[in-house]
């Protein structure tokens, strides 16, 4: 919505002299006016008046009009509009998740996957400048998703993960070195890689340290979460019966090796105990990581005043036609 202003609004200081000239008139018109004296002044009472009487203000009025005209337009009221312009320079993520079957430990509520699903959700939604992408790992490795812009797809894929959907083991290296592939060809102003495991690395062919490496080299940091408790974790097995019952195992997770590729590329470890934990994790990296939004805000300021010069000019026409036309014999 535009906005007016005034380019010099000293001059409207200037209209104080229009109540003065109003006060002038009045007081010059009784001062004007001629008294007779009469014994009886029924005989005027019944005489008509004029309508010329009533409205032999209106010259006055015009000039008045015509000269607050003026003084506005002195004072240059100008009409501003504002256009925004927003570059959002955004980040590309991926998102490499461990879905071997000890991500079914139940140490994080309702289990390590789940936990994992959830939070990770809610990280893509808090950012919608950015491309996300997903790998999921366990045996071997699969991208879930490419880089993409597409939310709604990252999120459905999300929903859809689970245990089961590749053959069982940990493979750190492999599951990292295919989130590097995504990025390697990236132009973003950061690539980032956030790799969530809950064990060691005892699977397929690349080692994790020479796929730390590999980030290192393309420009890509990566930050690696341990979700799991520390000891043991309840973990589902079911029984000769057809049901379910939890067992405490041992938690294997590699601390040592997940904190060397985060310091080998710039990123940061962390230790997700709980679902709150890792939430506060998912956080704390989505703060980290911003993306980039310039903000360039333009103003259009357009000249008003010629309104208010042409009003003002017709009012002082209209004026002086009044004023020697049909008002003639009162002015004079």
């Amino acid at each position: 919505m535009n906005s007016i202003e005034f380019a010099s609004p000293n001059f409207l200081f200037g209209l104080i002299i229009i109540p003065l000239l109003i006060i002038w008139y009045i007081f010059s018109c009784n001062k004007q006016q001629a008294f007779l004296r009469f014994s009886d002044t029924s005989f005027f009472d019944k005489l008509p008046r004029s309508w010329k009487s009533y409205l032999r203000h209106i010259v006055f009025a015009l000039n008045i009009a015509a000269l607050s005209l003026f003084i506005i337009a002195l004072a240059r009221p100008q009409s501003s509009s504002k256009n925004t312009k927003v570059n959002v320079e955004g980040i590309d993520i991926v998102l490499a998740m461990d879905i071997s079957s000890s991500m079914l430990a139940a140490d994080l509520k309702p289990d390590r996957l789940e936990a994992a699903k959830a939070v990770a959700s809610d990280f893509v939604n808090g950012r919608p400048g950015d491309r996300m992408g997903l790998v999921v790992f366990s045996g071997e490795t699969f991208t879930q998703v490419p880089l993409t812009t597409d939310h709604g797809m990252m999120l459905n894929m999300l929903k859809d993960m689970k245990c089961g959907m590749l053959e069982d083991g940990t493979a750190i290296g492999d599951g990292l070195a295919s989130a590097v592939s995504r990025l390697k060809d990236s132009e973003a102003i950061s690539k980032v890689v956030i790799l969530l495991t809950d064990g060691d690395n005892n699977a397929g062919s690349i080692d994790p340290v020479m796929a730390a490496e590999m980030a290192k080299l393309f420009g890509i940091r990566v930050y690696t979460i341990g979700a799991g408790t520390r000891g043991t974790a309840p973990y589902p097995v079911q029984t000769p019966f057809g049901g379910i019952q939890y067992q405490q195992v041992p938690v294997t997770i590699n601390d040592e090796l997940l904190q060397q590729i985060a310091n080998d590329t710039g990123g940061k470890y962390f230790r997700a105990e709980s679902k709150e934990k890792l939430q506060q994790i998912y956080d704390e990296i989505d703060k980290m990581e911003r993306s980039k939004i310039e903000v360039n805000e333009f103003k259009r300021l357009h000249e008003e005043f010629y309104p208010f010069v042409i009003w003002g000019i017709a009012l002082l026409v209209l004026s002086f036609l009044l004023k020697n036309t049909i008002f003639k014999s009162i002015t004079d």
